[in-house]
């Protein structure tokens, strides 16, 4: 078995930690300090951010370690933030079942993808230490991303429900709650007794979620590279991306009727490059075309169907006509 090569160094590690921690506290205590109703305009400004750290990112580490792991991390970042618009069709039924408020919907992503960055490390490096002790989990990995990308095409139009699954049904009997919002906060106190606001259950269904797009999206990155540090990297930009993605394309999800095609393929492809690692090299600019192709063909030919579709009535705001009870400071 070959030995782990990584590009990462303790410095490099560190630095982007660093990194991490200050763009989520300039984030939160900088620009979102108050609950506000994320618009367009600010949530295109932010993906043009974050896509553009990833690319300075993915330059830096071609121009210091080579094409190889530039083009390893490119891939990877265009895989998780694919899959990641996947993830936004459910926060889109979470947040309209649930009726939350745009008010309050950044703060649920906030604290939802906070956690998911530390579950979704345990999971990477998790991953990287049994692929280097048990090589034969390799196969696994890629006819599990096989059966999940046909899975996927054969769900393609089946409609998500999480606030009616089990996972909802059990946190309503095991965590005291209210159908009553109180301002931005988790919890609240009703008659002495201290219960969670729907902001809580939609937080759990958030994380709960991404968790699971996690158990696709890890393994499908590891047909790519190994490399914990590109791995972990190309995972993070696409997460730290992901609320800004949310608020740029949550009005118009059902557009992209063809993205799961398009994603399946994705899977599919992947699954069948790491099944077959030992007994066909792909180069890793001929995976990075094959996916970016899947992915463009279902992205344009979604937009052509819905502009030959006829104008759809105006749906109101997911919890628009929610009473909320204004937050106390």
């Amino acid at each position: 078995m070959e030995p782990l090569q990584t590009v990462g160094s303790p410095a490099l590690w560190g630095g982007f930690i660093a990194f991490v921690i200050a763009m989520l506290a300039l984030d939160l205590g900088v620009f979102h300090r108050k609950a506000h109703t994320v618009s367009f305009k600010e949530a295109l400004g932010w993906s043009t951010v974050w896509i553009s750290l990833a690319l300075l990112f993915n330059a830096g580490l071609w121009w210091k370690f080579g094409g190889k792991p530039g083009l390893e991390f490119l891939t990877g970042y265009l895989i998780e933030k694919s899959l990641s618009v996947d993830n936004i069709f459910v926060f889109v039924v979470i947040f309209s079942a649930m009726r939350i408020p745009a008010l309050y919907q950044h703060r649920v992503l906030f604290w939802g993808i906070l956690s998911a960055l530390v579950l979704r490390a345990i999971m990477i490096f998790a991953g990287v230490a049994m692929l280097e002790r048990f090589h034969w989990l390799i196969y696994v990995f890629g006819a599990f991303l096989i059966l999940t990308g046909l899975k996927l095409f054969v769900q393609r139009n089946k409609e998500d429900h999480p606030e009616d699954g089990w996972m909802m049904r059990m946190l309503r009997k095991s965590i005291p709650s209210t159908t009553r919002f109180d301002g931005h906060h988790f919890f609240t106190v009703e008659n002495g007794r201290r219960l969670a606001t729907p902001l809580l259950m939609a937080l759990i269904l958030v994380e709960a979620s991404d968790i699971l797009f996690a158990l696709d999206s890890i393994p499908a990155i590891f047909a790519v590279t190994r490399d914990p540090f590109i791995v972990f990297t190309s995972n993070i930009f696409a997460i730290l991306g992901l609320r800004s993605l949310f608020f740029l394309l949550a009005g118009a999800v059902e557009k992209f009727s063809y993205l799961k095609v398009g994603l399946s393929g994705v899977l599919v492809f992947v699954g069948a490059k790491m099944a077959l690692i030992d007994f066909v090299k792909i180069h890793p600019a001929i995976s990075l075309g094959v996916i970016a192709t899947l992915l463009g063909a279902s992205i344009v030919a979604s937009l052509i169907k819905a502009k030959n579709l006829p104008p759809q009535p105006h749906a109101p705001e997911a919890g628009a006509d929610t009473l909320v009870k204004p937050s106390e400071s």
